[in-house]
C-alpha cells in the first residue's frame, strides 16, 4: 500500500481562493437585499427620485426609514446604488434601474427571489443529503408566486412576439381556433395570456398542484376569460388521446417524476401531425460544457435545491435542471416524437425551444 504524498497548499493560491470566497458571500447576501429591494418596491421608488435621503426614499415608498438606511448600506457599498456623502444621498443609475424595476425585461431584482425561496429548505435538503428522497412541492414557501412572477418575464412576455412564431403557421391556427393544453401549467399567467391573444382557441391548463391551479382560475377570472379553464392532472397519469393540437411545457419537464411516461403521454394526447413545444434550460448533459456558462452554478444550485429533489421526492428520476439538449433530444425521439428544431431565441440565454410532431 503505497504512502500518501500530501501537498502543502500554494499561498498565493490560498490568497486567491479566499479572495473568491468573500467575494461568494457578499454576492449572495447582496442577492438577499436585492430581493428585498424588489418585495419592498425600493428600487421602483428611488428609480421615481433624484439622489435623495434615506428619509426620502422611505417616505417615497412608504416604509420603515431605519430599515431603508441600513439596506442602502448594502446597495452602496455593493456599488449598486450611488452614494453621495458629502449630501448623504443616495442615487439608483438609470442603467441599473432598467434592470431592476418593474415595467422592464428582464426585472433581475425578481429572479434574486429565488435565493431566498430555496434557503427556506435548506434544513430539508441537508437531511435528504444524509438520507436520500426529497423535498415535495407543498413544503417550497412562496415558490409558485416567485415561478409566476419568473414566468411572466421569460414566457408570457416573449409568447406571441417570439416564442409562437418560431413554429410556422401556427399563430395563423390559433387565430382560427385550434385546442390547446399548457401541462405544468403553474399559476396559469402562459395559458391565460394564450386564451387572451387568441380567443378562438381553447385552451387548457393542467397542474399537479392544486395551489396553482386555484390561483391560476382566479387569474382566469379576473381577466374575464371564458376560452380557458383549468384542472389538477397528475401528467404521469395522463389519458387523454389525440385531443390536442398543440401542446407547450414550459420549464417543466426535468422537474417530472416520470419524464419518460410524460413524454409518451404528450405524444398521445396530440393529434396526428399536432405540434409539442417545450421550452427547457439551455444546458448540456455533460457537465464538462457547462463550465463556462456563467449561469451553471445558479442551475445546479437550484436543481439541487428544488427540481431534482421534487422529483426524487415522487420516486422519481431526478433528472435536474441541467438534463440537457442531448438527453432531451434523445428522449424526445424515444417517446416517438418527429423532432422538428431546436430554437434559441436572440434575447434569451436561458431556454432551449424544441419543437416536435406528432407523426401523421
Amino acid at each position: 500500500m503505497s504512502a500518501v504524498v500530501s501537498q502543502e497548499p500554494e499561498q498565493a493560491k490560498v490568497e486567491a481562493f479566499t479572495e473568491r470566497m468573500v467575494e461568494v458571500m457578499s454576492s449572495a447576501a447582496q442577492a438577499l437585499m436585492i430581493s428585498v429591494g424588489h418585495r419592498t418596491g425600493l428600487f421602483d421608488a428611488m428609480a421615481k427620485l433624484p439622489p435623495s435621503t434615506s428619509e426620502e426614499i422611505a417616505e417615497q415608498a412608504g416604509l420603515s426609514e431605519r430599515y431603508v438606511r441600513e439596506w442602502l448600506g448594502a446597495m452602496a457599498t455593493g456599488r449598486i446604488v450611488n452614494y453621495d456623502p458629502s449630501r448623504n444621498t443616495y442615487e439608483l443609475p438609470a442603467e441599473h434601474a432598467v434592470l431592476l424595476t418593474r415595467g422592464n425585461l428582464p426585472n433581475l431584482s425578481a429572479m434574486m427571489q429565488f435565493i431566498a425561496v430555496l434557503g427556506n429548505v435548506e434544513d430539508k435538503i441537508v437531511e435528504r443529503f444524509r438520507h436520500g428522497g426529497g423535498v415535495h412541492y407543498e413544503e417550497f414557501h412562496r415558490f409558485h408566486e416567485v415561478m409566476a412572477e419568473e414566468s411572466a418575464q421569460t414566457v408570457v412576455a416573449a409568447l406571441a412576439e417570439h416564442i409562437l412564431p418560431l413554429m410556422d403557421g401556427l399563430v395563423d391556427d390559433l387565430e382560427r381556433g385550434i385546442d390547446v393544453v399548457d401541462i405544468g401549467c403553474g399559476s396559469g399567467r402562459a395559458a391565460c395570456r394564450l386564451a387572451s391573444e387568441f380567443p378562438r382557441s381553447r385552451i387548457t391548463g393542467y397542474d399537479l398542484c392544486e395551489d396553482a391551479i386555484v390561483a391560476a382560475r382566479a387569474e382566469a377570472d379576473r381577466q374575464g376569460l371564458e376560452n380557458v379553464r383549468f384542472e389538477t392532472r397528475d401528467l404521469a397519469k395522463l389519458d387523454v388521446s389525440d385531443k390536442f393540437d398543440l401542446i407547450t411545457a414550459f420549464d417543466v419537464i426535468h422537474d417530472q417524476a416520470k419524464p419518460d411516461v410524460v413524454l409518451r403521454n404528450v405524444l398521445k394526447a396530440l393529434k396526428p401531425g399536432g405540434t409539442f413545444l417545450m421550452q427547457d434550460i439551455l444546458a448540456s448533459s455533460h457537465l464538462e460544457k457547462n463550465m463556462d456558462n456563467p449561469l451553471a452554478p445558479f442551475l445546479y444550485s437550484i436543481s439541487t435545491m428544488h427540481c431534482m429533489t421534487v422529483s426524487l421526492a415522487q420516486g422519481g428520476a431526478g433528472l435536474g435542471t441541467c438534463w440537457g439538449r442531448e438527453l432531451a433530444e434523445q428522449m424526445l425521439t424515444d417517446a416517438g416524437f418527429r423532432l422538428e428544431s431546436v430554437e434559441k431565441l436572440p434575447h434569451d440565454d436561458m431556454n432551449y425551444y424544441y419543437i416536435a410532431k406528432k407523426p401523421a
